[in-house]
């Protein structure tokens, strides 16, 4: 598949088939990740693979809890309609999680090191797209407490758990998602 239309054709997906994905694809998948920049080359990512069904079942009580909390403290009434089943369905999940003190000359900036956390999301977006290059589906999912999630996937204190990729088949077409128009985002500086 051409990079464009992969970037062009990835969707976000929420409903998988449970058909179990082979460890090659996702070493696979991981490795596209590992192919991302980062400050100083500092490589700040971990993956966890999570296959098994107990530790599935700790995040999506995690999702849920963390979805009441979110309803109660935003009121968006859309949020009882989101489910994360989905952390169930997905055969593989990934949690990416970063190291802080790998950031990069950004830590000595006023604003603090964020380089890490910008580090593990071109990871991500690489193993979305290798994913979806392998006629895969995945999601980028960040509902969760860092804090809840460190104990449930045995996290050290000093490392920060960025995402989870959800990776499998999906359960049937795709969407794609609007998109802004490039010049509602976009300020061209020629001076």
């Amino acid at each position: 598949m051409d990079l464009f239309s992969a970037i062009e054709t990835r969707a976000s997906c929420r409903e998988f088939l449970d058909d179990p994905i082979d460890k090659p694809t996702i070493q696979q998948i991981l490795a596209a990740g590992t192919r991302a920049p980062s400050p100083l080359n500092t490589q700040p990512w971990q993956f966890i693979v999570i296959t098994g069904k107990a530790r599935k079942q700790a995040l999506f009580e995690e999702a849920e809890r963390c979805r009441a909390w979110a309803i109660e403290q935003s009121g968006w009434k859309w949020l009882n309609g989101y489910k994360t089943d989905f952390l169930l369905q997905a055969p593989v999940l990934v949690a990416v999680v970063g190291d802080p003190k790998k950031s990069g000359m950004d830590i000595f900036q006023k604003e603090g090191g964020v380089g890490y956390l910008l580090a593990c999301a071109a990871a991500i977006q690489n193993m979305l797209l290798a994913a979806h290059a392998l006629d895969l589906a995945s999601l980028f999912f960040t509902m969760f407490d860092k804090e809840h999630l460190r104990r449930i996937l045995d996290i050290a204190d000093d490392k920060t758990p960025v995402a989870l990729v959800c990776i499998g088949k999906p359960a049937g077409p795709l969407k794609p998602v609007p998109r802004k128009a490039i010049e509602d985002k976009t300020v061209f500086l020629d001076g």
